[in-house]
């Protein structure tokens, strides 16, 4: 099989077992992304700081820049995506949405009210919030113990001032109601100060 059909392949599958937006679907992409060895991890949590900072549906961005990079993040060019691969991973992570609500548009007046579909929804909520969350622990074990958790190689200072950071956001988030985007601006422009510093944690 080409790299360009599994890609389409694989994405396709995430884009029609994923409920609950971009985020939901991490857990599924970095499984298999990192079962195919078409990128690393660092590269996984790399791509996601992109996705996040550039306009457009995450979900999108994410499989665009996946398909892309797959095979030169992982050091295989002959597994390298391109912009093909780019477009056929973008390709099969939007076919499933498109159709699903496109048949949902004309039927859900239906059965809005259907006791069914109520439970679905209902089932699904709670699932979506532990997929999410998931991939939060995930993508932090990668960020604070990119090389597993051992305590003598723990890094205290740089973590604290990650988990300062973290909080901070949440807080600018919800407390002042500051707009995300302004947050992953200023995050980006500390980030790139820090980094001609040579202080880039």
């Amino acid at each position: 099989m080409s790299i360009f059909l599994e890609l389409f392949l694989t994405f396709l599958s995430i884009g029609a077992f994923t409920f609950g937006g971009g985020y939901a679907m991490l857990p599924l992409i970095q499984n298999a992304v990192l079962e195919k060895g078409w990128l690393t991890e660092e590269a996984i949590v790399n791509f996601i700081a992109v996705s996040e900072s550039t306009p457009g549906p995450f979900a999108i961005n994410i499989a665009t820049y996946v398909g892309m990079e797959t095979g030169r993040a992982a050091g295989d060019m002959g597994l390298f995506g391109g912009i093909l691969g780019a477009a056929c991973a973008t390709l099969g992570v939007v076919v499933p949405s498109f159709v699903v609500i496109l048949i949902v548009a004309r039927i859900y007046k239906q059965f809005q009210e259907s006791k069914i579909v109520k439970g679905c929804m209902n089932g699904l909520r709670p699932t979506v919030i532990g997929l999410i969350a998931g991939a939060v622990l995930t993508i932090g074990q990668t960020v604070f113990f990119p090389d597993g958790f051992a305590f003598a190689s723990l890094d205290f200072y740089n973590m604290a001032i990650s988990l300062v950071i973290c909080l901070i956001g949440i807080f600018l988030i919800f407390k002042k109601k500051v707009h995300p985007i302004i947050l992953v601006l200023v995050s980006a422009a500390l980030g790139i100060a820090a980094g001609y510093a040579g202080k880039l944690f």
